[in-house]
C-alpha cells in the first residue's frame, strides 16, 4: 500500500514538473492535457486521479515554477556583484532560448494578463525579486531602481523572444544589459545619461 502511494506521488510530481516546463515554453492555453500525459507514458483518463481540473494543474505547475525561480535567486544573491551577475544571466541567450526552465514571469504576465486572470503567484515572485534587488543595492531607497530593473529585464526578455531576427534579439539583450547595469551603478538616478553608451547600430535585416 505504501509503495502504491509513493508511486502515485512520484507520478503526480512528474506531471507537475512536465506541465511547468510546457506552460512556460508553450503557454498554458496551448498545452493540451492529452499530449502532456502521453509524453509521460500516461493516459488522458489517468489525469483525473491526480488533479481536479486543468486549472488545478496550472496552479501547482506555476507554484513549482515560482519556487524554482525563488531558489535560483537565493543561490545567486550571495555577493556584492550579485545583481549585476543576475542581470547577465537573465538577459542571456541561454535564458532566452530555454524558456521552459527559466523565469516564469514573462509567460505569466503575458498570458494571464491577456486573459484577465491575474495570479497571486505573479505578485509573489515580483515581490521576491524586488526584495532581492533592494538588498543587493545597499543604498537608501532602492525600491524605484529595483522596480525599473525588474520591468526592464522582463520586458527585454519578452521582446528578445518575440522578434524573428536573431541579431536584433541579441541586440535587445545587449543594450538592456548594459544600460540597466549602468543605471544601478549610479548612486543617483539623475546621474544616468540619456544618450546610449552602446555604439552598435541596431542590426536590421532587410
Amino acid at each position: 500500500m505504501r509503495y502504491a502511494l509513493d508511486r502515485k506521488a512520484q507520478t503526480h510530481q512528474r506531471i507537475v514538473k512536465e506541465a511547468s516546463v510546457r506552460f512556460r515554453r508553450d503557454g498554458i492555453g496551448a498545452t493540451g492535457l492529452q499530449p502532456l500525459m502521453k509524453s509521460l507514458g500516461l493516459t488522458h483518463g489517468g489525469f483525473y486521479a491526480h488533479f481536479k481540473s486543468k486549472d488545478d494543474l496550472v496552479e501547482q505547475a506555476l507554484r513549482l515554477a515560482v519556487d524554482e525561480a525563488k531558489a535560483f535567486t537565493r543561490e545567486t544573491f550571495t555577493g556584492p556583484d550579485s545583481l549585476s551577475e543576475f542581470i547577465d544571466v537573465y538577459l542571456s541567450s541561454p535564458h532566452r532560448d530555454e524558456s521552459g526552465t527559466g523565469c516564469p514571469l514573462p509567460n505569466m504576465c503575458a498570458e494571464l494578463g491577456q486573459l484577465n486572470q491575474p495570479s497571486p503567484l505573479t505578485d509573489e515572485i515580483i515581490i521576491h525579486l524586488l526584495d532581492a534587488f533592494d538588498e543587493a543595492q545597499q543604498i537608501e531607497n532602492p525600491e524605484p531602481k529595483s522596480m525599473l530593473v525588474l520591468s526592464s529585464l522582463v520586458g527585454a526578455l519578452m521582446l528578445s523572444r518575440s522578434v524573428h531576427d536573431k541579431q536584433l534579439s541579441e541586440h535587445i539583450l545587449k543594450v538592456t544589459r548594459e544600460h540597466v547595469k549602468l543605471h544601478i551603478s549610479k548612486q543617483d538616478t539623475a546621474e544616468v545619461p540619456l544618450q546610449s553608451t552602446v555604439t552598435d547600430e541596431i542590426p536590421l535585416n532587410t
